[in-house]
């Protein structure tokens, strides 16, 4: 049975919302990143021996700092976390933190071993965190956050009850407001979390009022609604494990409620749970075959089962019906088609993620590469050409130009490349160990 036609709006702008979870954030974090990157080196890998062993070197590592290194590992946590990708984000974050990133990097680490239920991780990293006398604050929020994820909701009830006033106090009366149905409490401790001094949390806390506020503009909606618009919040403010049960209940009295099961679909993709994802994604693709981000999730989830033509065949789907943002989807296909040994597939969407606006130099190498092994020699070269005339003046791109030179019998070119490479950085090894070869 479908929805009321007065309840198409508030459904329809739910489901424009959800798509928040991978919007600016993601959009900032990949300009910063590559930014951040743009200037730094990276680490040589141990063992490199031929160009595309060292596709990605541009120093040796100890010539880089470690607050440099550190702060590298942080930003590619983040990127892995708007993506949903938490085994990723916990892995950079973890060397990050063995790197020096101190505090921020061990709160992010804490976040990202909750999102994967890693809660023996994450008790050790609050110890790790206590060691570095941060705030009480702090602790008592990543504390409280452990005992909603666990249901202890009485103790967690009984320790705020003693617990001086702050925002990060207020912020978890307000998840356990919301876990408890007490949506007056939940508004009250919202205002005053959004009031109080800390940014994130004022962040966090406004993103979930927002869903409150869309509800109010809706009062003839049912209040199932107001459930979903809840659960789609807390997922952007990484609050999973509280939004499913919710979903759960959603999605038992409305079968039919899409972005209930897209925004369920989307939790459990993200915090593990891929044959959950499956069937919740499924159901959500029955009821709108045609949305894009259905497809997209779904395409996500087939590839984390191994199912490597399924997710192929709907990140396809996804592109054509209009995905945002393009670059995400084509370099997932791309990788798909590499896992396919489909090596031409792989380098058409390479060279046409390489023309959109917000391409990373990363996947100039990353298609460079795929087309040298897999003897596209001539591929390759016009891809590192293209490069350059992109990121004009770049070591790494002007090596890469060099080796798809030389790999093409361009010898003297490539020299070329090598010598302008080496003007800019001229202790980058890679093109000293190519440039040596090619003197010989």
């Amino acid at each position: 049975m479908r929805a009321p036609a007065r309840y198409a709006l508030p459904i329809a702008s739910a489901l424009l919302l959800t798509m928040g979870i991978l919007g600016g954030l993601w959009w900032e974090l990949q300009r910063s990143t590559a930014s951040l990157l743009q200037k730094q080196p990276e680490p040589v890998r141990e063992g490199a021996e031929t160009p595309a062993d060292v596709l990605r070197t541009l120093e040796p590592a100890e010539s880089a700092d470690a607050p440099t290194q550190a702060l590298l590992s942080l930003r590619q946590g983040d990127l892995f976390a708007v993506q949903g990708e938490w085994s990723s984000a916990e892995n950079a974050y973890a060397s990050s933190v063995e790197k020096g990133g101190g505090v921020p990097a061990l709160r992010k680490l804490a976040q990202a071993q909750l999102q994967r239920r890693n809660l023996r991780g994450v008790r050790q990293t609050i110890d790790r965190l206590r060691q570095a006398n941060v705030r009480s604050e702090d602790l008592m929020l990543l504390e409280g956050v452990v005992l909603l994820r666990t249901g202890e909701l009485q103790k967690l009830a009984e320790r705020l009850a003693v617990t001086t006033d702050s925002p990060h106090a207020h912020y978890l009366r307000s998840l356990l407001a919301i876990m408890e149905n007490d949506h007056e409490k939940a508004k009250a401790e919202l205002a005053a979390t959004e009031a109080g001094w800390e940014p994130a949390l004022r962040s966090s806390a406004k993103t979930l009022q927002a869903a409150y506020e869309e509800y109010a503009l809706f009062p003839e909606s049912p209040h199932i609604h107001l459930l979903t618009l809840l659960a789609r919040a807390l997922a952007q403010v990484q609050e999973c494990e509280i939004a499913l049960p919710i979903l759960a209940d959603v999605t038992q009295k409305q079968d039919d409620y899409r972005d209930a099961w897209i925004v369920q679909g989307y939790c459990e993709l993200t915090t593990e749970r891929p044959e959950q994802a499956l069937i919740s994604l499924e159901r959500a693709y029955a009821l709108d075959p045609e949305k894009p981000e259905i497809q997209y999730f779904l395409a996500r989830t087939y590839s984390l089962l191994g199912n490597h033509r399924s997710a192929m065949t709907f990140f396809q789907y996804s592109l054509k019906n209009g995905f945002v943002p393009e670059q995400e989807v084509r370099r997932r296909i791309a990788r798909e088609a590499e896992t396919l040994e489909e090596p031409s597939l792989a380098l058409e969407h390479y060279s046409a993620l390489l023309r959109l606006p917000d391409a990373r130099r990363d996947d100039l190498e990353d298609a460079v590469q795929l087309a040298i092994r897999e003897g596209k020699k001539e591929e390759g070269y016009a891809l590192a050409t293209q490069g350059t005339e992109r990121w004009p003046g770049n070591a790494r791109v002007l090596y890469l130009l060099g080796w798809t030179a030389a790999e093409t019998g361009r010898k003297d070119e490539a020299l070329h490349a090598l010598e302008q490479a080496l003007a800019i950085t001229p202790t980058f090894a890679p093109a000293l160990e190519l440039q040596k070869r090619l003197r010989q």
